[in-house]
């Protein structure tokens, strides 16, 4: 594909890069830069709802569901010029995995009830997919519905639910057959967070934040029509979502960002006599993470020219997913090492703006501890990085 940006392009680049960084509060953009995976609902609703009044809301969807239209090349500029302003991260539980799955296999009652508040972010979603024996290995799952009239009654337990305290519907993987291969018998759910019979309970996970729940369900009453496409074929729809996953996971604009904060932390940094990023040792392995970096960029590109070319995502993703997250984990780590001490505490003020402790961390490694942390379980969510080795060895190499 031609990597060379045309005059439009850099003209769009430049209306997207403009309008970003005028539209989005100075608050959220802090709250961005301290803690990522912390900004609050409310605000990640309302900045949707700016994207979605700019139509910017979902550019990875086709034009007549309320995508952009946008080519492979501008949706890279616009994800790089998203990351670069600090905007925060909307749900993907929405608008990356539940969203396609629906306008793909979903009625068409379906689609006019889920995807305009999708698109608007006035309903959020969480994935109701791994539980206590059944992560990477999904297939393993046991929470079960079975059908009762025009319900199904789900009872079971999910885990590592991410969001699911904010989440106004969850798409869940149930199984509705005990019989055959463990692929097979299980179903895709829309289940409402309001439904009797489902309770959320808090992990507070090793950064000190809430950020992922365990979800219980007793006796839940789920609607029929609540089911998306055929009942027991859900590890269809489910492969088909953990494809649109993998490959938001490989977050090559949130690393170029990260690249760009770090090289500022080194400029910030003594290293004895001069700044860090004078230190030889420190340059070698900066410039090591950003030529993987390039690579899984033009990786990346690949893949959407593919993508727009109507092609669908192979099990190719699974290497985006992997260098994706191994990159970032490698950044974080060099960060927390380049703040020297400062990279020890664990900063209250970064999770809780509000927080009247006194900062023990200069601002321009806020939240450096935190990320590191969190995102230490990058390389097991979406499926690990382990399985997703296998995948490629199977279904690329044949092996």
């Amino acid at each position: 594909m031609d990597l060379h940006f045309t005059a439009e392009d850099l003209a769009f680049r430049d209306d997207v890069r403009s309008f970003l960084r005028g539209a989005l509060p100075a608050q959220v953009r802090a709250q961005v830069v301290r803690a990522p995976s912390y900004v609050s609902a409310a605000d990640t609703r309302a900045w949707n709802r700016v994207l979605y009044d700019r139509g910017w809301a979902a550019p990875n969807w086709p034009r007549e569901h309320g995508g952009t239209g946008w080519s492979a090349t501008r949706k890279h500029i616009f994800e790089q010029e998203y990351q670069a302003a600090d905007c925060p991260r909307l749900s993907p539980f929405g608008l990356n995995m539940v969203g396609p799955v629906i306008y793909t296999y979903g009625s068409d009652a379906q689609k006019a009830r889920h995807l305009p508040g999708i698109l608007t972010g006035d309903v959020l979603w969480c994935q109701g997919y791994s539980e206590p024996g059944a992560g990477s290995d999904l297939a393993s799952l046991k929470t079960r519905a079975v059908r009762d009239g025009d319900r199904y009654v789900v009872d079971g337990q999910k885990i590592w639910t991410s969001h699911a305290h904010h989440a106004d519907m969850m798409f869940c993987l149930v199984r509705t057959d005990g019989g055959g291969r463990p692929q097979e018998g299980i179903t895709f759910l829309l289940i409402d967070m309001a439904t009797p019979g489902v309770e959320v309970r808090p992990i507070v996970s090793i950064d000190g934040g809430h950020y992922l729940n365990e979800v219980f369900f007793t006796g839940a009453r789920v609607p029929v029509g609540n089911r998306i496409g055929e009942e027991g074929r859900g590890w269809t729809y489910a492969k088909f979502l953990l494809g649109h996953e993998r490959f938001g996971i490989a977050g090559v604009g949130k690393s170029l960002s990260k690249v760009q904060r770090l090289k500022e932390i080194a400029r910030l940094q003594r290293d004895g006599a001069g700044a860090l990023a004078e230190d030889p040792a420190f340059r070698r392995r900066l410039a090591e993470i950003e030529a993987r970096l390039a690579a899984l960029e033009g990786t990346q590109l690949r893949m959407l020219a593919r993508e727009e070319a109507g092609q669908a995502a192979g099990p190719e993703v699974s290497a985006l997913k992997v260098a994706g997250t191994e990159i970032e984990q490698a950044l974080n780590a060099l960060m927390v090492e380049a703040m020297g001490y400062h990279g020890l505490p664990l900063e209250p003020e970064a999770l809780r703006p509000e927080a009247n402790a006194n900062p023990v961390v200069p601002a321009h490694g806020l939240g450096v501890t935190v990320e590191h942390l969190l995102r230490r379980a990058a390389s097991i969510y979406g499926g690990s990085n382990e399985i997703q080795r296998n995948l490629l060895a199977k279904r690329v190499l044949g092996l």
